[in-house]
Protein backbone atom coordinates (compact mmCIF):
# COMPACT_ATOMS: atom_id res chain seq x y z
CA UNK A 1 0.00 0.00 0.00
CA UNK A 2 2.11 2.98 1.41
CA UNK A 3 5.51 3.06 0.65
CA UNK A 4 7.23 6.25 0.85
CA UNK A 5 9.79 5.89 -2.29
CA UNK A 6 10.14 9.40 -2.85
CA UNK A 7 10.78 10.74 1.10
CA UNK A 8 14.22 10.25 2.34
CA UNK A 9 14.63 7.79 5.49
CA UNK A 10 15.57 10.44 8.02
CA UNK A 11 13.31 13.34 6.65
CA UNK A 12 10.15 10.49 7.95
CA UNK A 13 11.84 9.45 10.90
CA UNK A 14 12.16 13.24 12.21
CA UNK A 15 8.30 13.83 11.19
CA UNK A 16 7.11 10.41 12.68
CA UNK A 17 8.76 11.33 16.15
CA UNK A 18 7.74 14.56 15.97
CA UNK A 19 4.36 13.17 15.77
CA UNK A 20 4.45 10.29 17.83
CA UNK A 21 5.67 12.82 20.73
CA UNK A 22 3.16 15.37 20.20
CA UNK A 23 0.25 13.40 22.05
CA UNK A 24 0.35 10.88 24.39
CA UNK A 25 -0.16 7.21 22.91
CA UNK A 26 -3.48 5.79 24.19
CA UNK A 27 -3.41 1.97 23.60
CA UNK A 28 -6.03 -0.56 24.41
CA UNK A 29 -5.47 -4.25 24.85
CA UNK A 30 -6.44 -7.78 24.81
CA UNK A 31 -4.17 -10.30 26.29
CA UNK A 32 -5.00 -14.09 27.23
CA UNK A 33 -1.60 -14.70 28.68
CA UNK A 34 -0.81 -16.29 24.48
CA UNK A 35 -1.14 -13.45 22.58
CA UNK A 36 -1.32 -9.70 23.16
CA UNK A 37 -2.72 -7.47 20.69
CA UNK A 38 -3.23 -3.53 21.30
CA UNK A 39 -5.41 -0.70 19.46
CA UNK A 40 -4.01 3.16 19.27
CA UNK A 41 -6.58 5.28 20.34
CA UNK A 42 -4.35 8.00 18.11
CA UNK A 43 -4.55 6.29 15.40
CA UNK A 44 -8.10 5.38 14.66
CA UNK A 45 -7.98 2.05 15.71
CA UNK A 46 -5.48 0.59 14.36
CA UNK A 47 -3.37 -2.20 15.61
CA UNK A 48 -0.18 -1.27 16.54
CA UNK A 49 1.27 -4.15 18.96
CA UNK A 50 0.78 -7.83 18.07
CA UNK A 51 2.92 -10.33 20.36
CA UNK A 52 3.10 -13.95 20.81
CA UNK A 53 2.75 -13.91 24.86
CA UNK A 54 5.34 -11.30 26.20
CA UNK A 55 7.12 -11.05 23.34
CA UNK A 56 8.35 -8.37 21.40
CA UNK A 57 5.63 -6.38 18.70
CA UNK A 58 5.61 -7.61 15.45
CA UNK A 59 3.60 -4.99 13.75
CA UNK A 60 5.74 -1.82 11.97
CA UNK A 61 4.55 1.58 12.18
CA UNK A 62 7.30 2.80 10.20
CA UNK A 63 4.66 5.77 9.20
CA UNK A 64 0.42 6.17 9.44
CA UNK A 65 -0.24 3.93 6.12
CA UNK A 66 1.52 0.86 7.87
CA UNK A 67 0.39 -1.13 11.32
CA UNK A 68 -2.80 -3.31 11.01
CA UNK A 69 -5.80 -1.81 9.51
CA UNK A 70 -8.83 -0.62 6.95
CA UNK A 71 -7.86 0.78 4.17
CA UNK A 72 -10.07 0.56 0.89
CA UNK A 73 -10.19 2.33 -2.19
CA UNK A 74 -12.90 4.14 -4.74
CA UNK A 75 -13.58 6.57 -7.11
CA UNK A 76 -12.49 9.68 -8.43
CA UNK A 77 -8.95 8.64 -9.50
CA UNK A 78 -7.33 10.91 -8.24
CA UNK A 79 -9.45 12.23 -5.61
CA UNK A 80 -9.64 16.08 -4.79
CA UNK A 81 -11.06 17.88 -2.59
CA UNK A 82 -11.64 20.36 0.34
CA UNK A 83 -8.93 22.52 -2.65
CA UNK A 84 -5.92 20.11 -2.28
CA UNK A 85 -4.92 17.98 -4.87
CA UNK A 86 -2.92 14.79 -4.29
CA UNK A 87 0.56 14.34 -4.57
CA UNK A 88 1.79 13.09 -7.97
CA UNK A 89 2.86 9.48 -6.50
CA UNK A 90 -0.76 9.00 -4.91
CA UNK A 91 -2.94 10.35 -7.72
CA UNK A 92 -3.39 6.62 -8.98
CA UNK A 93 -4.86 5.76 -5.25
CA UNK A 94 -8.15 7.74 -5.46
CA UNK A 95 -10.41 7.92 -2.84
CA UNK A 96 -8.58 6.24 -0.24
CA UNK A 97 -9.43 6.47 3.81
CA UNK A 98 -6.88 5.13 5.71
CA UNK A 99 -7.66 3.90 9.44
CA UNK A 100 -4.48 5.15 10.96
CA UNK A 101 -4.22 8.62 9.67
CA UNK A 102 -2.98 10.46 6.52
CA UNK A 103 0.32 11.10 5.01
CA UNK A 104 1.00 14.25 6.26
CA UNK A 105 0.98 12.37 10.12
CA UNK A 106 -2.74 13.06 11.36
CA UNK A 107 -4.46 10.21 13.23
CA UNK A 108 -7.98 9.27 12.68
CA UNK A 109 -10.35 10.41 15.21
CA UNK A 110 -11.83 7.65 17.28
CA UNK A 111 -15.70 8.23 18.45
CA UNK A 112 -16.57 5.23 20.01
CA UNK A 113 -14.31 2.60 22.07
CA UNK A 114 -15.22 -0.59 24.41
CA UNK A 115 -12.88 -2.98 25.94
CA UNK A 116 -15.00 -5.85 27.90
CA UNK A 117 -11.69 -7.41 28.46
CA UNK A 118 -13.11 -10.20 25.81
CA UNK A 119 -13.84 -7.79 22.91
CA UNK A 120 -12.49 -4.57 22.03
CA UNK A 121 -14.54 -2.55 19.55
CA UNK A 122 -13.55 0.92 17.78
CA UNK A 123 -14.81 2.93 15.83
CA UNK A 124 -13.72 6.16 13.75
CA UNK A 125 -13.63 8.68 11.31
CA UNK A 126 -10.83 7.75 8.90
CA UNK A 127 -8.67 10.29 6.65
CA UNK A 128 -8.19 10.52 3.41
CA UNK A 129 -4.50 9.36 3.02
CA UNK A 130 -2.94 11.39 0.20
CA UNK A 131 -4.59 14.42 1.43
CA UNK A 132 -3.95 17.21 4.74
CA UNK A 133 -6.42 16.74 7.20
CA UNK A 134 -9.29 15.31 4.95
CA UNK A 135 -11.88 13.32 7.17
CA UNK A 136 -13.57 10.79 4.94
CA UNK A 137 -17.76 10.67 4.39
CA UNK A 138 -17.40 7.22 5.93
CA UNK A 139 -16.95 5.44 9.23
CA UNK A 140 -14.32 2.55 9.88
CA UNK A 141 -15.70 -0.14 12.69
CA UNK A 142 -13.38 -2.88 14.13
CA UNK A 143 -14.14 -5.77 16.49
CA UNK A 144 -11.05 -8.36 17.66
CA UNK A 145 -11.58 -10.64 20.11
CA UNK A 146 -9.17 -13.18 21.51
CA UNK A 147 -9.32 -17.37 20.57
CA UNK A 148 -6.30 -19.11 21.87
CA UNK A 149 -3.27 -18.12 19.74
CA UNK A 150 -5.47 -16.12 17.15
CA UNK A 151 -6.89 -12.44 16.80
CA UNK A 152 -10.50 -12.85 15.49
CA UNK A 153 -11.36 -9.57 13.84
CA UNK A 154 -14.73 -8.07 11.84
CA UNK A 155 -14.27 -4.70 10.39
CA UNK A 156 -17.19 -2.41 8.67
CA UNK A 157 -17.39 0.54 6.37
CA UNK A 158 -20.28 2.84 6.85
CA UNK A 159 -20.53 4.91 3.80
CA UNK A 160 -22.18 8.27 3.63
CA UNK A 161 -20.62 10.03 0.53
CA UNK A 162 -22.18 12.94 -0.93
CA UNK A 163 -20.85 12.21 -4.57
CA UNK A 164 -23.40 9.30 -5.19
CA UNK A 165 -21.76 8.67 -8.50
CA UNK A 166 -21.22 4.37 -8.73
CA UNK A 167 -17.42 3.89 -9.07
CA UNK A 168 -16.14 1.21 -11.03
CA UNK A 169 -14.77 -1.35 -8.55
CA UNK A 170 -11.47 -1.27 -7.04
CA UNK A 171 -9.25 -3.88 -5.18
CA UNK A 172 -9.38 -3.38 -1.68
CA UNK A 173 -6.96 -4.42 1.28
CA UNK A 174 -9.18 -6.71 3.73
CA UNK A 175 -6.72 -5.94 5.85
CA UNK A 176 -3.59 -4.23 4.95
CA UNK A 177 -1.09 -5.71 7.16
CA UNK A 178 2.50 -4.45 8.14
CA UNK A 179 5.27 -6.66 10.10
CA UNK A 180 8.79 -5.54 11.34
CA UNK A 181 12.03 -6.57 9.38
CA UNK A 182 13.01 -10.19 10.52
CA UNK A 183 9.81 -11.29 8.81
CA UNK A 184 11.16 -10.99 5.17
CA UNK A 185 9.54 -14.14 3.92
CA UNK A 186 6.80 -14.41 2.50
CA UNK A 187 4.94 -17.71 2.32
CA UNK A 188 1.45 -19.44 1.15
CA UNK A 189 -0.04 -21.87 -0.64
CA UNK A 190 -0.80 -21.65 -4.37
CA UNK A 191 -1.24 -25.33 -5.73
CA UNK A 192 -4.20 -27.60 -7.34
CA UNK A 193 -4.40 -29.48 -4.41
CA UNK A 194 -5.30 -27.29 -0.92
CA UNK A 195 -5.72 -28.80 2.64
CA UNK A 196 -4.20 -31.90 1.51
CA UNK A 197 -0.56 -31.69 2.89
CA UNK A 198 1.31 -30.40 0.12
CA UNK A 199 3.83 -28.24 0.42
CA UNK A 200 3.61 -24.34 0.77
CA UNK A 201 5.78 -22.26 -0.90
CA UNK A 202 7.90 -18.75 -0.89
CA UNK A 203 6.26 -16.05 -3.00
CA UNK A 204 8.70 -14.97 -5.40
CA UNK A 205 9.15 -11.21 -5.15
CA UNK A 206 8.03 -9.24 -7.96
CA UNK A 207 10.65 -8.59 -11.01
CA UNK A 208 9.26 -4.78 -11.47
CA UNK A 209 9.93 -1.74 -9.51
CA UNK A 210 7.20 -2.52 -6.79
CA UNK A 211 7.53 -4.19 -4.50
CA UNK A 212 4.47 -6.62 -4.09
CA UNK A 213 3.60 -9.15 -5.61
CA UNK A 214 0.11 -11.17 -6.52
CA UNK A 215 -1.38 -14.73 -5.91
CA UNK A 216 -3.79 -17.02 -5.24
CA UNK A 217 -3.48 -18.16 -2.09
CA UNK A 218 -5.74 -21.47 -2.74
CA UNK A 219 -5.93 -22.75 0.92
CA UNK A 220 -7.14 -19.01 2.15
CA UNK A 221 -3.99 -17.80 4.56
CA UNK A 222 -0.53 -16.71 3.52
CA UNK A 223 2.26 -15.33 6.29
CA UNK A 224 5.55 -13.44 6.99
CA UNK A 225 7.78 -15.75 8.66
CA UNK A 226 11.47 -15.46 9.76
CA UNK A 227 14.04 -17.80 8.97
CA UNK A 228 12.92 -19.78 11.45
CA UNK A 229 9.44 -20.25 10.38
CA UNK A 230 7.82 -18.26 12.69
CA UNK A 231 5.83 -14.81 12.29
CA UNK A 232 2.54 -13.55 11.23
CA UNK A 233 -0.42 -15.54 9.37
CA UNK A 234 -3.60 -13.98 7.65
CA UNK A 235 -6.24 -16.15 7.22
CA UNK A 236 -9.34 -14.86 5.45
CA UNK A 237 -11.81 -17.50 4.92
CA UNK A 238 -13.52 -17.75 1.33
CA UNK A 239 -10.77 -15.52 -0.02
CA UNK A 240 -7.87 -16.74 -2.10
CA UNK A 241 -6.45 -13.53 -3.73
CA UNK A 242 -3.37 -12.03 -1.86
CA UNK A 243 -0.91 -9.18 -2.52
CA UNK A 244 2.31 -8.43 -0.56
CA UNK A 245 6.12 -8.75 -0.33
CA UNK A 246 9.09 -7.00 1.92
CA UNK A 247 10.80 -3.99 0.96
CA UNK A 248 14.07 -3.28 2.49
CA UNK A 249 16.36 -5.37 3.86
CA UNK A 250 15.83 -8.21 6.75
CA UNK A 251 17.21 -6.91 9.95
CA UNK A 252 16.07 -6.29 13.90
CA UNK A 253 12.70 -5.98 15.29
CA UNK A 254 12.22 -2.11 14.64
CA UNK A 255 8.83 -1.32 14.94
CA UNK A 256 9.83 2.25 13.46
CA UNK A 257 12.39 0.87 10.89
CA UNK A 258 11.45 1.28 7.37
CA UNK A 259 12.16 -2.10 6.06
CA UNK A 260 8.81 -4.59 6.43
CA UNK A 261 6.71 -7.01 5.17
CA UNK A 262 3.49 -6.49 4.02
CA UNK A 263 0.17 -8.71 3.56
CA UNK A 264 -3.56 -7.94 2.17
CA UNK A 265 -6.45 -10.23 1.09
CA UNK A 266 -7.63 -8.74 -1.63
CA UNK A 267 -11.51 -8.61 -3.12
CA UNK A 268 -12.70 -6.80 -6.53
CA UNK A 269 -16.04 -4.68 -4.59
CA UNK A 270 -17.77 -1.82 -5.28
CA UNK A 271 -18.18 0.41 -2.72
CA UNK A 272 -21.34 2.56 -3.35
CA UNK A 273 -21.80 6.28 -1.66
CA UNK A 274 -24.24 4.85 0.82
CA UNK A 275 -22.67 1.26 1.06
CA UNK A 276 -22.10 -0.79 4.59
CA UNK A 277 -19.69 -3.54 3.74
CA UNK A 278 -18.26 -5.59 6.16
CA UNK A 279 -15.14 -8.91 6.41
CA UNK A 280 -13.54 -10.75 8.53
CA UNK A 281 -10.13 -12.42 9.08
CA UNK A 282 -7.84 -14.17 11.35
CA UNK A 283 -4.36 -12.76 12.70
CA UNK A 284 -2.24 -15.84 13.77
CA UNK A 285 1.36 -14.60 15.27
CA UNK A 286 3.22 -17.68 15.38
CA UNK A 287 5.05 -20.32 13.76
CA UNK A 288 4.19 -21.86 10.17
CA UNK A 289 2.52 -25.43 11.16
CA UNK A 290 0.07 -23.41 13.56
CA UNK A 291 -0.92 -20.98 11.26
CA UNK A 292 -1.42 -23.46 8.26
CA UNK A 293 -3.48 -25.72 11.13
CA UNK A 294 -5.50 -22.76 11.99
CA UNK A 295 -6.44 -22.68 7.94
CA UNK A 296 -7.48 -26.06 7.50
CA UNK A 297 -9.68 -26.09 10.55
CA UNK A 298 -11.30 -22.77 9.65
CA UNK A 299 -11.44 -22.39 5.78
CA UNK A 300 -11.30 -26.58 4.30
CA UNK A 301 -14.70 -27.02 3.52
CA UNK A 302 -15.74 -28.67 0.25
CA UNK A 303 -18.98 -26.50 -0.96
CA UNK A 304 -19.02 -25.51 -4.05
CA UNK A 305 -19.54 -22.38 -4.97
CA UNK A 306 -23.42 -20.52 -4.35
CA UNK A 307 -23.67 -16.68 -5.94
CA UNK A 308 -27.28 -15.87 -3.89
CA UNK A 309 -27.73 -12.15 -4.39
CA UNK A 310 -30.48 -11.38 -1.43
CA UNK A 311 -28.74 -9.11 0.43
CA UNK A 312 -25.04 -8.24 -1.40
CA UNK A 313 -23.08 -8.43 -4.38
CA UNK A 314 -21.17 -11.51 -2.96
CA UNK A 315 -18.28 -10.14 -4.18
CA UNK A 316 -19.00 -9.74 -8.14
CA UNK A 317 -18.90 -6.83 -9.90
CA UNK A 318 -19.15 -6.04 -13.33
CA UNK A 319 -17.50 -3.69 -16.37
CA UNK A 320 -19.49 -2.34 -19.04
CA UNK A 321 -22.65 -1.93 -17.12
CA UNK A 322 -24.22 -0.28 -14.16
CA UNK A 323 -26.15 -2.10 -11.36
CA UNK A 324 -28.77 -0.56 -9.55
CA UNK A 325 -26.72 0.14 -6.17
CA UNK A 326 -26.92 -0.11 -2.28
CA UNK A 327 -28.75 -1.98 -0.91
CA UNK A 328 -29.02 -5.67 -2.30
CA UNK A 329 -32.67 -7.12 -1.82
CA UNK A 330 -33.01 -10.56 -3.20
CA UNK A 331 -31.58 -9.62 -6.75
CA UNK A 332 -29.21 -7.30 -8.49
CA UNK A 333 -30.57 -5.22 -11.42
CA UNK A 334 -28.20 -4.42 -14.42
CA UNK A 335 -28.67 -2.02 -16.87
CA UNK A 336 -27.40 -3.49 -20.07
CA UNK A 337 -26.61 -0.40 -22.35
CA UNK A 338 -22.79 -0.27 -23.25
CA UNK A 339 -20.98 -2.59 -25.14
CA UNK A 340 -20.15 -5.75 -24.00
CA UNK A 341 -21.06 -5.95 -20.38
CA UNK A 342 -19.55 -8.11 -17.98
CA UNK A 343 -20.33 -9.49 -14.64
CA UNK A 344 -17.24 -11.01 -13.21
CA UNK A 345 -16.98 -13.41 -9.50
CA UNK A 346 -14.82 -12.85 -6.70
CA UNK A 347 -11.76 -15.67 -6.81
CA UNK A 348 -12.73 -18.91 -5.45
CA UNK A 349 -11.10 -22.10 -6.24
CA UNK A 350 -13.11 -25.49 -7.37
CA UNK A 351 -11.94 -28.39 -9.50
CA UNK A 352 -14.08 -28.56 -12.80
CA UNK A 353 -14.91 -32.19 -12.61
CA UNK A 354 -16.31 -31.51 -9.14
CA UNK A 355 -18.95 -29.00 -10.62
CA UNK A 356 -19.97 -29.43 -14.04
CA UNK A 357 -23.30 -27.58 -13.40
CA UNK A 358 -23.94 -24.30 -13.47
CA UNK A 359 -27.39 -22.47 -12.90
CA UNK A 360 -28.37 -19.31 -13.43
CA UNK A 361 -32.31 -17.92 -12.26
CA UNK A 362 -32.48 -14.17 -14.36
CA UNK A 363 -34.99 -12.20 -16.05
CA UNK A 364 -33.33 -10.68 -18.93
CA UNK A 365 -34.72 -8.02 -21.21
CA UNK A 366 -33.34 -8.30 -24.48
CA UNK A 367 -33.57 -8.93 -28.53
CA UNK A 368 -30.32 -11.19 -28.19
CA UNK A 369 -30.81 -14.72 -27.87
CA UNK A 370 -27.75 -15.96 -26.29
CA UNK A 371 -25.47 -15.18 -23.40
CA UNK A 372 -21.89 -16.63 -22.90
CA UNK A 373 -19.92 -17.90 -19.57
CA UNK A 374 -16.11 -17.56 -19.24
CA UNK A 375 -13.74 -19.47 -17.12
CA UNK A 376 -10.31 -19.02 -15.84
CA UNK A 377 -8.11 -21.85 -15.18
CA UNK A 378 -5.65 -21.44 -11.83
CA UNK A 379 -2.46 -19.80 -12.75
CA UNK A 380 -4.34 -17.38 -15.72
CA UNK A 381 -5.19 -13.98 -15.41
CA UNK A 382 -7.70 -14.08 -17.44
CA UNK A 383 -9.70 -16.58 -19.81
CA UNK A 384 -8.35 -18.53 -22.76
CA UNK A 385 -9.54 -18.62 -26.43
CA UNK A 386 -11.43 -21.77 -25.58
CA UNK A 387 -13.00 -20.99 -22.34
CA UNK A 388 -16.35 -20.44 -23.17
CA UNK A 389 -19.38 -21.63 -23.74
CA UNK A 390 -22.79 -19.72 -25.31
CA UNK A 391 -26.09 -20.49 -24.14
CA UNK A 392 -29.43 -19.53 -25.32
CA UNK A 393 -31.76 -16.78 -23.53
CA UNK A 394 -35.25 -15.97 -23.62
CA UNK A 395 -34.87 -12.20 -23.43
CA UNK A 396 -38.65 -11.56 -22.67
CA UNK A 397 -37.98 -10.14 -19.18
CA UNK A 398 -39.67 -12.85 -16.88
CA UNK A 399 -37.60 -14.98 -14.78
CA UNK A 400 -36.22 -18.38 -16.10
CA UNK A 401 -33.75 -20.86 -15.17
CA UNK A 402 -31.13 -21.66 -17.41
CA UNK A 403 -29.02 -24.56 -16.72
CA UNK A 404 -25.59 -24.97 -18.18
CA UNK A 405 -23.84 -27.99 -18.95
CA UNK A 406 -19.94 -26.83 -18.86
CA UNK A 407 -18.45 -30.44 -18.77
CA UNK A 408 -19.19 -30.51 -22.38
CA UNK A 409 -16.81 -28.21 -22.98
CA UNK A 410 -13.24 -29.47 -23.61
CA UNK A 411 -11.52 -26.74 -21.74
CA UNK A 412 -13.40 -27.17 -18.73
CA UNK A 413 -10.97 -29.15 -16.54
CA UNK A 414 -8.72 -28.80 -13.64
CA UNK A 415 -8.74 -26.51 -11.21
CA UNK A 416 -10.72 -23.26 -11.70
CA UNK A 417 -10.49 -19.48 -9.86
CA UNK A 418 -13.09 -17.37 -11.56
CA UNK A 419 -16.72 -17.38 -14.08
CA UNK A 420 -17.95 -14.62 -15.86
CA UNK A 421 -20.98 -13.75 -17.50
CA UNK A 422 -21.78 -12.02 -20.43
CA UNK A 423 -25.54 -11.88 -20.63
CA UNK A 424 -25.75 -10.47 -24.09
CA UNK A 425 -23.43 -9.97 -26.71
CA UNK A 426 -23.91 -6.41 -26.81
CA UNK A 427 -25.71 -3.99 -24.96
CA UNK A 428 -28.96 -1.93 -26.17
CA UNK A 429 -30.84 0.82 -25.29
CA UNK A 430 -33.72 -0.80 -23.09
CA UNK A 431 -32.16 -3.92 -22.24
CA UNK A 432 -31.74 -5.13 -18.49
CA UNK A 433 -30.78 -8.17 -16.71
CA UNK A 434 -32.38 -8.73 -13.07
CA UNK A 435 -29.87 -11.74 -11.49
CA UNK A 436 -30.89 -13.67 -8.28
CA UNK A 437 -28.59 -16.58 -8.16
CA UNK A 438 -25.15 -18.21 -9.66
CA UNK A 439 -25.07 -22.15 -8.73
CA UNK A 440 -22.29 -24.56 -9.55
CA UNK A 441 -22.98 -28.37 -8.81
CA UNK A 442 -22.41 -31.63 -9.47
CA UNK A 443 -25.48 -32.65 -10.62
CA UNK A 444 -28.24 -30.86 -12.58
CA UNK A 445 -30.79 -28.99 -10.46
CA UNK A 446 -34.25 -30.98 -10.07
Amino acid sequence: MKFPFLVSAALWSCMIFQCLSAEPVRMSYLDNGQVKVGVDLNLGGAITWLSRGKGENMVNSYDYGRQIQMSYYSGPVPYETAGQKPADHWKHLGWNPVQAGDDFHHGSKVSEHTNDGRIIHVKCTPLQWPLNQVPAECTFETWLELDGVVVKARARLTNARSDKTQFPARLQELPALYANAPYHRVISYTGDRPFTGADPESIPKSPGPHPWSFWMATEQWSALLDAHDQGIGLITPGRISFTGGFAGKPGPNDPHATSTGYLASQAQEILDHNIVFESRFEILPGSLKEIRERAFRQCSQHDLPAWIFSRDRQGWHSQNTIDHGWPIDDLIHFELKESDPQLISPPVFWQADAAPYLTIQAAIKSPHRNATVYWTHLGQPVPGPQDFMEFPIIGDGEYHRYVVKLSDAKSYAGAMIQLRLDPVPEGSEGAWMNLKYLVLSNTPPP
